[in-house]
Formats: structure tokens, C-alpha cells, sequence
């Protein structure tokens, strides 16, 4: 489904042919059993809904009675001409209180929803995120089903590109500030506020669009455009705006694709991303952050960038490049999909603070319990809910002696949601398909289905709410339902004065959310709210001094007061809002408050780092001279880890003597003079080059360092500085002395197709440990366990996710779809020579590597053509000579390892 897990094909399954010859909507319906569920002990999985009453549901919210509102992808993608009629936003309803839908309707179905990847349900408004709009259908009469003559639609903002695609515009979350906040993939848009604020984000991934569809821009026109905030962004991002569309905000930006978003009631947020394999991540969305999925102009990729010695996950997210947060917890290839925060319910005080994702890549709903560590956030991982837990097919005979249709079954549980109920349980949507990733769905029933998580005998019930009376709308405010607590929120908002005192009530709440939810809404109680909430400073707790705080922020109130009273406590968590609240305030009014918080980094917290870098931001050069007067020194090299990791972040470029003269001195560290040397890397002056040029001369153990960068950044950032001459001058780099290596790859003979089947392999029962053994054979292309080539994708971990005919029919035919970004190419010289492989890097001159990790660097001047090659550039099980059992065991071992 929707992520692109990268790698090859897949056939239907022999599972989903439930009907023969029949498909959507004829086809029974298919779900994965609950006993292959497993999940904490004490909690029990039970299906709640199954087709027909919703299909192929791509994203859910619960609304206020329990009802559960989905979005349905049956047209996704290839399918677009599917249903022309439109794919719909149905309502299910369990009328009977059995634990089971017994009732569902079509709340709206219209050939503009394609594939929607988001509904918010916020009172009797209904968010669709249905590129290129979010739309917002008003049920004004509340009979939960859209009628255009007495209802209402809007499109509250348009210009986001992607429709019929994954990534693209996503659900809607209320914050605890009530405002609203979603994301966007990497296909970036341009879009303009109800506040007249226009917010261009560069799309970092330029598809094209699958069915009679335009994007709505062409993103290489709004390349390195800043947005009225004057800032430029890329890649996927997060919005933040009030719920009329006005005072939009982008909070984070230049992710590759994230879901969903969860917000907090502290007002944290939490998201996870997709990978380009194999670096799937669950981060906490420090504000204002760069991701780091591109370069920062949005025009090249990782693979451009990624500095020898480094790891995919550290070159991927760009983890040792200043102005990037950090990661969070990379877990390796999948498909991650929707995710909740979990505050307050039925599952107990245990779970209280959970965030819950999606994984459909790898069956599984990841748990984390987020810890405050410096000034970010612990992230360990859990398997939460899962129909294919961690090491359950280790050995040759995967489960020992359960049946082949149970293993294939464990693989088509694709969670693709999950929300909190009003009753305080969990309810996941299933996307349900042997395949993932690759924007493909191989399911023709376009089976779907909701599953709950509760304590085990749960009954549910669900509290009745009165939205005409105070009590009503605390116990809304107080929901486990995230979308039902703007009902609460807005509600008592509106009450004003009248509701100080029972919103007060809650800061008294053993639970620390809901002092969170009473705090951002006492700030918006007129002038007696803050006192009544309590100020920043004077909160009992680290969490509340931070809520406080970002709702003084959200209020629109004047902080300065408050950051003067916050710069200086001891938690670094705390100091990280107060740099984080300089971002957009001037040098003079910032200076003090961003010194003394410069004083406060311990030379290590890099989310610190970050926090202060972001509340620099356009004024680097004035926060560089004064921070170095006040804890740096005249002579750079006497810089600590302190002034030295500021320096770096800042990386101004009046630094660059200074940086020139840390890279040369040998009484510092190799690590240090390494930072130095990076650090010009990151500045786009002639001077910074010139400086890289003189270190490329120099007898140093950086020398090699300094022309990789010379060779990068010769294309790019220092591409007006017309560095060619001078390389060739210099002797480090002279194109007319390159050798062109000839290397192709064959296409598989006629013989070769048909040396192997798909139906042959399956018949044969393969051995795991004979596998790895014949693994050794593809490891001149891809990596596993740590050895071979980062050449084709890795292949760690991706089959325990699949089914058998999946893994074989990608061995032995793995042109048939061909991964994301292994798109392979043909230079032809005009020499006459050949080279196949991945271009990494367009420019002068072409970067490419092939087959064995043989990387060139070929003169633009020495190529005649370079076009795709339309094939797979991995070689099949045949070309490698392998037997029918060589595959089945290869699968065997894949599936294990």
C-alpha cells in the first residue's frame, strides 16, 4: 500500500482469491485471523468491522458517539478509473453496544475524492485531505450524511501536489491550542492562507501523475522560493494554522513522506517517515525543524550527498550536517503509516503517554513511551499490536508446525490507522494485501477492516455529552478521543469567564495530559487565564513549564517576560522552547536571551544545538561575533566543544578564516578539525571554496575530505564559483585524464526467463541455513547482515514481512517493478563505451555507480547520451546460475532473516 517499502514485485496470493473471478465489490471480504494477534498481556484483539461495510480504508477518526469515520482508497493509484463515481467517506456505528459494527453508511462520494489519505472529524465539521485541497464538508444539520442543497463544502486551502499519490496532503490533528495541524509528503505545493500568507515548499520528489490528473504546479519553478515568512522549505512539512485556514505556520519540514502526525496535550509532536531504504524513523517534531531528507535546496538526494564512511540512516537523514535534528529511532525499511498519541483511557495508567504507529511494511503497530533526554526526547520502540512478531520465523522451519496459510496470513495484516475511541480503546484500520510499497495494492477485493484493542472483557461505553452545558464540554475536553476534545475546547473557549473555574479544576488532574489540555485552554480565558493557569516560571514541573509557555505562544501573548524567566533553568528542554521562540524576533531584541543560552549547551545535546541554530536563524553572523566575544576566543584554536559545535551550526561565513585555521592546527583533535572542515562545507561563499581548495593541498589526513567536498559541492552550492579551472590548475581534478571504466549489465536471455518459475519454487520446501549460504551470491548488489554492496536495496528484514510467491517472484524476475530510486541508467561515451548503473549525480561531472560499487566520476564533455535503461539493473536468480531450490531456500532464509 501506500509507502514505498523498495523492492520488487509481487503476484496476488492464493489467499485473496476468495472468489474466483471475483473482485471489488463482488469478492467476500478477507481479514486476518485475531488468535495471530498478539499484543500486552491483558489487552485482546477483536475485530470490530470488516467489508462491506468500508473498503480499502486508508485513515479513521471517532467521533463523539463512537462512530467511526473512514476514508476509503479503492481508486488508489493504478485503480483511479475504478469506481468513477468517486471513493467515499463512510460512517460505521455499532448500534447494538455488541463490540461489533452492525451499521455504516456513505457519508459523502463524489469523483473529486481519490484515494484520500486523511478524514478529521471535529465536531460537525468533516476534514478530507484530497489533494490538491483540504476540503471541510459542514454536516449543518448534523444527519451525518452530506447533502450539497442544505450542507455545506469548502475548500479551506488548495495547492498542495500529489492527487492520486502517497505523498502528499494528510490528515488533520487539533492540537491542544485548538488550532488545527497536518503535513504533507514530499511532492511539496504552494498554497495561500486565509491570511493571504503565501507558504511555497519545494517538492523534493517530482512524480508523475498516475490517471487523468495535473498537479497543480511545476515544482522546479518554485524551487528556492522563500514563503511571505521568508523562509525557504522543502520536502514534506507540517502546518500549523488557526481552524479558518488563517495564521498558517510550517513547524517542520524537508521529511520524505510522513502520515499522520500526533499532537500532545503538552503540546509535543510526534510523527514517523518513510524511508528510501532502508531508514523508516519515529521522530518528536522539534519546532521549526529541518529533516534533513534532501539537501536543503531540495535538489539532490541523499545518495548524492552521502560522505564516504558513512551509514545509510546517517547519510539518509543527514545526521552529521549542521541545521539537521536528529533521527529519532531509525528502525530500518517499511511503510509507515498512521499513529495516535494515547493519554487517557480505557487501556490503563500503564499506557498513559503512549504513541502508537503504524507499521504496514512490517505488520506491526510500534509502541513508544516518549522520555524527556536533554533537550529532546528517548524514543524506544516496541511491538505494540503484531500479526508477525519479531523473530517468529527464525529457523529453517519458521514456525515449526504451523501451516503455510497461517504464515501467509501474518503478512497481510497492513495497518493503515489507529485512533483512541471516546470509550477509551483502540481501533486500527487494516488495508489488508499481501503487498506494500511501490504505490501498488494487489488485492481485488479491496478488503478492509477495523480491529480493537481493549482491556479483555471490555464492554464499551461511551459518555454522553452535552455540548449546551459546562459539565458537557470539560468531560469532552477530557476525552480520549484527540478530535473530540476541540468540542470541549472550542466550547468552553466560548463560555469564557463562566468556565475559568471548572477548566482550573483540571490543572488538579492526576494525569498529566489533562493539565496539559486545562493550560492551553486557561490561556485563552481573557486576561485571567494566565494567572489562574499559573506563569511559565512558576509551574511545579519541567512538562508544564513547556506547556505553559508554547500556550502563552499560541495565545499570541508577549513572552518576553517569560523567556527571561525560563532562560536560565536547569532543564535544557525548557531553555530549548525559549531559542526556539527567537526564530523570528531580531538580533537586537534576541541577543541576550540567545548569549545566555549559548552558555547553557553542554557541548553534546544536539537537539539543543538545533533549538539554538533555529532561534539564530537569519541572523547567524551577529549570534556568531557575539556568542565568540562571550564564551568563544580571538584564537579559534582554543575553541571548546562548546563554541566549537556553535560555531559549526552557525556556520557563518565570516567564520571561514577561523574554521581554515582549526582544520590546520594539530593540537586539536581529528574529530574537531573534521567539524571545521565540514562546517565550510556548509558555507556558499568564494571565500569558503577557496578555503576547501587550500586544504585539498595540504599534507593533512582531511586532504581526501576536502576534495570529496571540492568534487560535491562543484555542482552545487560553489557551482557559481566555476571551481573547474582551479581544480585542473591545482592538480586535484582534471577531467581530460579520466578513464571511463566500461561496465554493463546484462538483460536475462530468453532461456534465463524461463529457466525458473514462481509455481516451482513455492513446490519446494527451502532451507533457511542453505540460503544464507547462497546469499553469498548477491551481495555484489545488495547488503545483508552487514556485508556486501550498498548497491540495490538492502535486503535485511524485507522478507519477514512478505509472503513466499513475493520474495520469489522478486528473485527471480526483478525487473517486473522496479524499486523507488534504483531506477537504473545507460551512459554511452563518446569513446563508444558502455556503463550501466545509478546515477547519483546529474552535473559536471556525472556521478554513477554500478554493479560491485564501482562509483565513476565521468566528464561531461565524455557523454554522448545518458537515458534510462527500463530494467532492473540487479541480475535474476537465473542469471546467478541458481536452481529452483537454491531459490526456495533463498526465500527460506530471507523470510528469517
Amino acid at each position: 500500500m501506500i509507502r514505498a517499502l523498495c523492492l520488487l514485485l509481487v503476484l496476488t496470493s492464493p489467499l485473496l482469491a476468495q472468489e474466483a473471478g471475483k473482485a471489488y465489490p463482488d469478492a467476500a471480504a478477507a481479514t486476518v485471523p485475531n488468535d495471530l494477534f498478539v499484543v500486552p498481556e491483558g489487552l485482546e484483539v477483536t475485530l470490530w468491522a470488516t467489508s462491506p461495510h468500508l473498503y480499502n480504508p486508508t485513515n479513521l477518526d471517532i467521533d463523539h458517539a463512537g462512530r467511526i469515520w473512514a476514508a476509503e482508497g479503492v481508486r488508489y493509484r493504478k485503480h483511479f478509473d475504478r469506481q468513477p463515481e468517486g471513493d467515499r467517506i463512510v460512517v460505521l456505528e455499532d448500534t447494538d453496544g455488541d463490540g461489533k459494527c452492525d451499521k455504516s453508511h456513505t457519508f459523502v462520494q463524489e469523483p473529486l475524492l481519490i484515494a484520500p489519505l486523511g478524514v478529521a472529524v471535529i465536531d460537525n465539521q468533516i476534514v478530507v485531505s484530497q489533494p490538491p485541497h483540504l476540503l471541510v464538508y459542514t454536516d449543518v444539520d448534523r444527519d451525518l450524511k452530506f447533502d450539497p442543497a442544505k450542507d455545506k463544502r469548502e475548500i479551506l486551502l488548495t495547492g498542495f501536489s500529489g492527487q492520486n499519490h502517497d505523498h502528499s496532503l494528510h490528515s488533520v490533528t487539533v492540537g491542544p491550542d485548538g488550532k488545527w495541524y497536518f503535513n504533507s509528503g514530499n511532492c511539496g505545493g504552494q498554497f495561500t492562507d486565509k491570511s493571504g500568507q503565501t507558504f511555497t515548499i519545494y517538492g523534493s520528489y517530482r512524480p508523475k501523475p498516475i490517471g487523468p490528473f495535473e498537479f497543480p504546479h511545476n515544482p522546479d519553478v518554485l524551487a528556492g522560493k522563500p514563503s511571505s515568512d521568508g523562509h525557504v522549505y522543502v520536502g514534506g512539512f507540517t502546518v500549523r494554522m488557526n481552524p479558518d485556514g488563517t495564521h498558517a505556520e510550517i513547524i517542520g519540514h524537508n521529511y520524505r513522506n510522513s502520515y499522520e502526525q500526533s499532537v500532545t496535550s503538552l503540546g509535543d509532536v510526534f510523527q514517523n517517515d518513510n524511508d528510501d531504504p532502508p531508514a523508516c524513523r519515529v521522530s518528536w517534531v522539534m519546532e521549526y525543524a529541518n529533516f534533513g531528507f534532501s539537501s536543503n535546496d531540495g535538489q539532490r538526494t541523499w545518495k548524492a550527498d552521502k560522505r564516504p564512511g558513512q551509514t545509510i540512516p546517517v547519510a539518509e537523514w543527514r545526521q552529521e550536517d549542521p541545521g539537521i535534528t536528529p533521527a529519532g529511532d531509525v528502525y530500518g525499511g517499511g511503510s509507515p503509516t498512521g499513529n495516535v498519541f494515547y493519554e487517557n483511557g480505557a487501556l490503563g495508567e500503564k499506557w498513559t503517554g503512549t504513541f502508537l504507529a503504524c507499521e504496514a511494511g512490517r505488520n506491526v503497530v510500534f509502541g513508544y513511551q516518549p522520555k524527556l533526554a536533554g533537550a529532546g526526547f528517548q524514543l524506544d520502540r516496541m511491538d505494540f499490536m503484531t500479526s508477525n512478531p519479531t523473530g517468529e520465523f527464525a529457523g529453517s522451519d519458521f514456525l515449526g508446525g504451523e501451516t503455510s496459510v497461517n504464515r501467509e496470513q501474518r503478512t497481510l495484516f497492513r495497518p493503515s490507522d489507529i485512533a483512541v475511541g471516546p470509550d477509551g480503546a483502540l481501533y486500527v484500520t487494516d488495508w489488508y494485501d499481501p503487498r506494500v510499497g511501490g504505490h501498488q495494492d494487489l488485492d481485488e477485493s479491496c478488503s478492509g477492516a477495523v480491529y480493537r484493542i481493549a482491556p479483555k472483557g471490555f464492554k464499551s461505553v461511551v459518555p454522553k455529552i452535552d455540548p449546551n452545558s459546562i459539565e458537557g464540554l470539560v468531560e469532552a475536553l477530557k476525552s480520549p478521543a484527540v478530535n473530540v476534545r476541540a468540542i470541549g475546547f472550542n466550547g468552553l473557549k466560548a463560555k469564557g469567564r463562566l468556565a475559568l473555574d471548572p477548566v482550573a479544576a483540571l490543572l488538579n488532574d492526576p494525569n498529566p495530559y489533562i493539565q496539559g489540555r486545562a493550560i492551553h485552554l486557561l490561556y485563552q480565558l481573557g486576561i485571567s487565564g494566565p494567572r489562574v493557569a499559573g506563569y511559565p516560571a512558576d509551574q511545579p514541573t519541567t512538562e508544564r513549564k513547556i506547556a505553559a509557555f508554547r500556550a502563552m505562544r499560541r495565545a499570541g501573548l508577549d513572552i518576553s517576560g517569560a523567556a527571561m524567566g525560563l532562560v536560565e533553568d536547569p532543564d535544557p528542554a525548557v531553555r530549548r522552547e525559549v531559542a526556539l521562540a527567537m526564530r523570528n524576533l531580531s538580533f537586537d531584541l534576541s541577543k541576550d536571551i540567545l548569549i545566555t543560552l549559548a552558555k547553557g549547551y553542554d557541548g553534546k545535546d544536539r537537539s539543543y544545538l538545533e533549538a539554538l541554530g533555529a532561534g539564530a536563524t537569519g541572523k547567524e553572523n551577529e549570534v556568531f561575533a557575539a556568542c565568540k566575544k562571550a564564551i568563544g576566543h580571538d584564537d579559534p584554536r582554543l575553541w571548546g566543544d562548546v563554541f566549537g559545535g556553535i560555531a559549526w551550526r552557525l556556520h557563518p561565513s565570516s567564520a571561514v578564516e577561523d574554521f581554515l585555521t582549526r582544520v590546520q592546527a594539530e593540537n586539536l583533535t581529528l574529530a574537531q578539525r573534521q567539524q571545521s572542515l565540514d562546517a565550510i562545507a556548509f558555507i556558499r561563499t568564494k571565500g569558503a571554496a577557496t578555503a576547501m581548495l587550500t586544504i585539498a593541498q595540504l599534507d593533512t589526513p582531511l586532504k581526501s575530505a576536502a576534495v570529496w567536498w571540492l568534487m560535491n559541492r562543484m555542482n552545487n552550492d560553489w557551482k557559481e564559483h566555476d571551481l573547474l579551472p582551479e581544480l585542473k590548475a591545482r592538480g586535484i581534478y582534471d577531467p581530460s585524464k579520466v578513464v571511463v571504466q566500461e561496465v554493463m549489465t546484462p538483460a536475462p536471455d530468453e532461456a534465463q526467463k524461463s529457466a525458473l518459475t514462481v509455481e516451482a519454487v513455492l513446490a519446494l520446501k527451502g532451507d533457511a541455513a542453505r540460503g544464507k549460504a547462497t546469499s553469498a551470491r548477491c551481495i555484489m548488489c545488495h547488503e545483508i547482515g552487514g556485508v556486501g554492496v550498498q548497491f540495490g536495496p538492502p535486503l535485511d528484514g524485507w522478507g519477514r514481512t512478505q509472503t513466499d510467491e513475493v520474495i520469489a517472484r522478486s528473485l527471480i524476475d526483478p525487473s517486473a517493478d522496479i524499486a523507488h530510486g534504483f531506477d537504473g541508467s545507460v551512459l554511452l561515451t563518446k569513446e563508444g563505451k558502455t556503463v550501466h548503473g545509478l546515477v547519483i549525480q546529474e552535473g559536471n561531472p556525472t556521478i554513477i555507480t554500478s554493479m560491485g560499487g564501482l562509483t565513476q566520476m565521468i566528464p561531461r564533455k565524455e557523454i554522448g547520451s545518458n537515458q534510462k535503461l527500463n530494467r532492473s539493473l540487479m541480475l535474476s536468480a537465473a542469471q546467478l546460475g541458481l536452481t529452483a531450490q537454491d531459490v526456495a531456500d533463498l526465500v527460506a532464509f530471507l523470510r528469517a532473516n
